[in-house]
């Protein structure tokens, strides 16, 4: 998790990670928090034979009522290239359509963003559309595309 602070991808498109142990402590107690209260489902991406950590997806703004949830994720440089995340983020939705009964799954990414694109034209998101400005990465507005997954999707 730590580890995450310090790669420059990641501090590219996503918001600040925990850089110190405190802070992954409480990130960690907040994600666990999130299942409790039926708002958030985040799982670690570790890899198989060490369990070593190298990434996240995560279903968040959970909406259980209308079976509603955008889907985040992030890998560690050991995973990228590897299809990991992809894999990772395909388990999710079997779980979100099936475990949670969910009907639609979004998920975004910025501009400029490729490897997020790639993600999610594997798990069979379809694009929606680009909201325009809609983020700020490295100090400059840019687009973000918007892609949804439905249950009845293929």
């Amino acid at each position: 998790m730590l580890e995450s602070s310090s790669d420059p991808e990641i501090l590219r498109w996503r918001h600040r990670p925990p850089a110190e142990p405190a802070e992954a402590e409480a990130y960690i107690r907040r994600r666990a928090g999130g299942w409790t209260r039926d708002e958030r489902c985040t799982w670690a991406v570790c890899e198989p034979t060490t369990g070593e950590m190298l990434g996240e997806v995560e279903l968040a703004q959970l909406d259980l009522c209308h079976g509603t949830a955008d889907v985040t994720c992030w890998a560690l440089p050991a995973a990228r290239g590897r299809g990991m995340t992809s894999t990772a983020l395909a388990a999710v939705l079997r779980f979100a359509f099936g475990g949670l009964d969910l009907h639609r799954v979004t998920y975004a990414w910025a501009d400029g963003n490729v490897a997020s694109g790639r993600v999610a034209e594997k798990c069979g998101f379809v694009l929606e559309g680009r909201q325009r400005a809609a983020w700020v990465v490295d100090g400059r507005r840019v687009d973000v595309h918007v892609a949804g997954r439905l249950a009845t999707d293929a």
